[in-house]
Order: structure tokens, then C-alpha cells, then sequence
């Protein structure tokens, strides 16, 4: 029970919509990583049919879609449903993740056999739509934004955005004390979902305008140089 309560109170801290821990318990994501616990007990004792069956019964129930053999660490909160998580993916403590987000694999004819998921680092954010692709690693407290695709690893405490995603150069999660923002938002603390692609794009223009200062410093940094001489 102790671990439950600290589990419910997890997710109370990063989703201010509940008014009590029994509310908690009717979110899917509740019920599809309970599912899964079982699930993965049964897929490590080598009972695949059963393990997939309850696989299969917790995603018609929740519309969240975790293979068994994945291996998930504590206080894993899935926001709303839809959710995919692949065979091989291992997932650290604390990870959210939001709507339509997918954990895939590369494909099995490509002669790459054993891991083919993602390993998602303790602390991590992926944002709705987002999909992170293959046996990459995604570093601690790292963010994923709104319908990112991450095909290669990510450092700790990093904020990707785009297709193919790359980091910005806004501040991230660098600080291990920062507190949670919801969808993993790059630049404002007070994000709506709804405007989620405006605050991409304003992302992306608060980078360039980063990148144009630094370069005119550069170019104008060796006429100072000659006036001084």
C-alpha cells in the first residue's frame, strides 16, 4: 500500500487535474501499467501466450499497447491513452508520457536482432505524438516535444523538437531541481496544448535569433580587434 500511495501521489505531482488518489485509480494509464506488471512477470517465466493475452485484454481495456518483455521502472505515468511501447524498450523512473507517443523498434529483416527499442533515461518527458525510434538512448530528465521523431541518442537533460528531432537551444532540464513541466514545453511555463505548435515555432525563432547574435558577435569581434590595434 505504501508503494501504491507514493505511486499515486507521483503522478498527483505531475497532473494537477485529480482531486484525490481514488481518482487516480480510474486513469488508464493506472490500469495498463498495473496489466503490464503481471504481463512482464509471466513474459520473464517464459508463459508468452498468457503474458500476451493479458497484453491484449489491457489494451482493448485501455487503448495503451505495452509488450510484455518491456521493462518499466517505478512511478511510470502514462497520460491519457494510445500510447505504443516495444518489446526491448526499458523506461527509468519518473518517465511521462503523454498521448500518441510511441516507443518503436527497428524492423526485424534488417539482420539486427536483440535490442531494437529505446532505453528511456530516469526523469524523462515525451511528449504527445512524439516517437522515439529505435535502440537509441534518451539521457535523464531529458524532454521530447510534441510530435518529435528521435532516431538518435539524447543527452541528459536535453529539449528535441522537429523531424527528425534535434536540440534547442533553450533552456532544458539541465537542472536536476527544476520542477515538472507539463508536455515536456521547452520554452514557457505556462503551455497549453492546444497552441502546442505555436510554441514549437516560437521555440524554433528564439533559437535562430540565439544562433544570428552569435554569429554577428563572431563577424564583428575581429573588426574590434583592428580598431583596438
Amino acid at each position: 500500500m505504501s508503494r501504491l500511495t507514493d505511486y499515486l501521489d507521483s503522478i498527483r505531482a505531475r497532473d494537477p487535474a485529480p482531486h484525490s488518489r481514488a481518482e487516480i485509480l480510474t486513469y488508464p494509464g493506472v490500469w495498463a501499467l498495473a496489466y503490464h506488471r503481471v504481463a512482464h512477470r509471466l513474459y520473464r517465466r517464459r508463459f508468452f501466450f498468457l503474458a500476451r493475452v493479458i497484453n491484449h485484454w489491457s489494451r482493448f481495456l485501455t487503448a495503451i499497447d505495452i509488450h510484455p518483455g518491456a521493462k518499466i521502472g517505478r512511478n511510470f505515468f502514462i497520460d491519457h491513452g494510445f500510447v505504443v511501447i516495444g518489446e526491448t524498450a526499458e523506461i527509468g523512473d519518473n518517465v511521462t508520457i503523454y498521448q500518441g507517443a510511441t516507443l518503436g523498434g527497428t524492423s526485424p529483416d534488417n539482420g539486427v536482432a536483440g535490442k531494437r527499442h529505446p532505453t528511456i533515461g530516469d526523469g524523462v518527458i515525451v511528449g504527445l505524438g512524439a516517437a522515439v525510434l529505435g535502440p537509441v538512448t534518451v539521457g535523464a530528465r531529458a524532454r521530447v516535444g510534441a510530435n518529435a521523431v528521435v532516431t538518435k541518442d539524447v543527452a541528459e537533460g536535453a529539449v528535441m523538437v522537429g523531424i527528425p528531432a534535434r536540440p534547442t537551444v533553450v533552456e532544458g532540464g539541465q537542472a536536476a531541481d527544476k520542477k515538472f513541466v507539463p508536455y515536456g514545453t521547452p520554452c514557457s511555463e505556462m503551455f497549453d496544448p492546444q497552441t502546442q505548435k505555436v510554441e514549437l515555432l516560437r521555440c524554433e525563432l528564439q533559437t535562430m535569433k540565439k544562433r544570428l547574435d552569435a554569429l554577428l558577435d563572431e563577424h564583428e569581434s575581429p573588426d574590434r580587434e583592428a580598431t583596438r590595434a
